[in-house]
Parts: C-alpha cells; sequence; structure tokens
C-alpha cells in the first residue's frame, strides 16, 4: 500500500453543515466543481452563527493524504482565515473535538489550497471557524487518502480460512 495512489473519496462521502444560509446546501462542496463564484450555485454557504462547521461522512476510515479547499472568489475569502480542519472518527461536538490537520491562515480569493494531513485517519473531516461568529463558505473540498483498512490482507486470509474447509 506504500505506493497506492490517493484519489478525491469525498465525491462519494455524504455532507452536512451547522445551518444552511442562502440555499447553498453542504453538498455543494462536494459536487467536483471548483467554481468559485458564490452566486453560481456550487458553494456551501451557513448561516451567521458562532463556531459554524461543515462536515463530510466519508462512509469509510481512510489515511488522509492531503485535504484541498477552494476558497469563494466573489467576496469575503477573509471568511475562512483561521478555519480549522479536523479528521477523526468520532461525531462529538459534530466532529470538531477529532484531532486537528491543520489552521488555515488564508485562502486568497477563488483560490485553491492543499493542506497536507500526513495519513491521519478517520471517517470525518470537518471544517470549522472556531470562536467567532461568521458563515462558512466552502466552494469545493476534496479529501484525497487511502483506506485505513488493509484490504487486500483481510482478503487472503479470508481466501486463505474459505480454501481450508473444502
Amino acid at each position: 500500500m506504500a505506493n497506492a495512489v490517493t484519489v478525491n473519496v469525498s465525491l462519494k462521502g455524504v455532507a452536512s453543515q451547522s445551518l444552511m444560509d442562502w440555499y447553498a446546501k453542504a453538498d455543494n462542496a462536494i459536487d467536483g466543481n471548483r467554481e468559485s463564484d458564490g452566486q453560481k450555485g456550487s458553494c456551501t454557504h451557513t448561516a451567521l452563527e458562532t463556531n459554524p462547521w461543515w462536515r463530510v461522512d466519508l462512509l469509510d476510515v481512510y489515511r488522509v493524504t492531503a485535504v484541498t479547499i477552494t476558497n469563494r472568489g466573489d467576496c469575503c475569502s477573509e471568511r475562512l482565515d483561521g478555519a480549522e480542519i479536523h479528521i477523526g472518527n468520532s461525531l462529538e461536538n459534530n466532529g470538531i473535538n477529532n484531532p486537528r490537520c491543520v489552521v488555515i491562515t488564508t485562502i486568497p480569493a477563488g483560490e485553491t489550497n492543499i493542506f497536507q494531513c500526513n495519513k491521519m485517519e478517520g471517517r470525518y473531516v470537518v471544517v470549522v471557524i472556531p470562536g467567532r461568529s461568521e458563515y462558512l463558505t466552502l466552494c469545493e473540498l476534496e479529501v484525497n487518502g487511502i483506506p485505513a483498512g488493509n484490504h487486500l490482507l483481510n482478503h487472503h486470509n479470508n481466501f486463505y480460512h474459505y480454501s481450508n474447509t473444502h
């Protein structure tokens, strides 16, 4: 698995967010479209609230190598300043209590930045803006990772057990 190719595993995930605003659904961030104009329907948008969050359930545990975020380009790019990316298997506090990968210092308007997460394991990837009242907008979030389980070994062991029963 050392040479396994990582792919964007968020595309098949299930997204949710704290409170929706402007009809900007959570799954807009995992639609495969990096369009950064918030008026064109491909970005998320929470209501104005304290500690707004967005989360993707990857539906399996992955070793996350990187998280790629496209920021809004038509306005408000500073909203993501200080946001945090958390990765783990817990839904406690909406997944915010999971280990932190990174604090986002800034992503320029309309740009896409890659954040290395060093194979952190988790089913949930969460973006939160902690400690202030803000809108959270993501125009795309991509999660690159590989399955955490050693599926080839498990498959081999099942075959071995099966072949010994005959």
